[in-house]
């Protein structure tokens, strides 16, 4: 059953830049994506392709809003179906967006201090108007996410500050996941972790996509990336502006 099965994109990036401002360097301007075009449609996995500095991550944070473009249309689909354009939303509508219509596992694992694991994965469940969790049954579902990625029941309660880098990602994976929404940016899930619950995330982004569920996402692991990519799109260094 394909959940967010739909003939528009999920995801459509037009003519996208950025460009950085280094203040601290006499305000010397880095370009980092210059007319970048894709389109991400329900049920693809996206491979971003590239030595390191090719700006894939900067992809991903543009489509999430943690990064402002500076030219181009990064138009994201809501729940409602209407296409939102996140260079122009405000902020209360990339937050709605972030809440109801994607997620991001970055690389690093970024939360309130003091936090018990458990209480971090349940949170998306349980934000917005009209959650159909309590937050009892948001905690029981997100044991279920916390034994399916192998994290110990001892380790529940404790913040995931201590925890190692790879106990670490699969909170933040299970945080992502645990919600369902139509629209997945991925960066570097599984750099982490080991063979065996890198072969979870497999499962994990199989199951999603055949949900519906469109992927965006860099994947340095050839094994994974094989084993996921629908389709690659290969980043290219940006030449010298004329």
């Amino acid at each position: 059953m394909n959940s967010f099965a739909h003939s528009a994109p999920l995801l459509h990036m037009q003519a996208v830049s950025k460009q950085f401002v280094l203040h601290l360097q006499s305000s010397t301007s880095l370009c980092v994506l210059r007319d970048f075009d894709l389109q991400l449609m329900p049920g693809e996995c996206v491979r971003l392709s590239g030595p390191s500095g090719m700006g894939k991550s900067t992809v991903l944070k543009l489509a999430f809003g943690n990064y402002r473009a500076t030219a181009g249309q990064i138009l994201v689909r809501s729940t409602d179906g209407s296409m939102v354009d996140i260079t122009q939303a405000n902020a209360r509508t990339v937050l709605h967006l972030r809440s109801q219509a994607m997620g991001y596992v970055s690389q690093f694992l970024r939360v309130i201090p003091r936090v018990a694991a458990i209480d971090i994965v349940a949170e998306p469940l349980l934000e917005g108007g009209g959650t159909p969790f309590t937050p009892a049954q948001a905690r029981e579902l997100a044991a279920q996410w916390l034994q399916r990625l192998r994290i110990a029941p001892s380790l529940w309660q404790l913040p995931p500050a201590t925890f190692s880098g790879g106990e670490q990602q699969r909170i933040n994976i299970a945080r992502s996941f645990i919600k369902p929404r139509p629209l997945l940016l991925l960066d570097e899930p599984t750099a982490s972790l080991d063979p065996e619950n890198t072969q979870t995330v497999i499962e994990l982004i199989a199951e999603a996509r055949a949900q519906g569920v469109g992927i965006l996402g860099i994947f340095h692991d050839p094994v994974v990336a094989q084993a996921v990519a629908s389709r690659t799109v290969a980043m290219q260094a940006i030449s010298p502006a004329p």
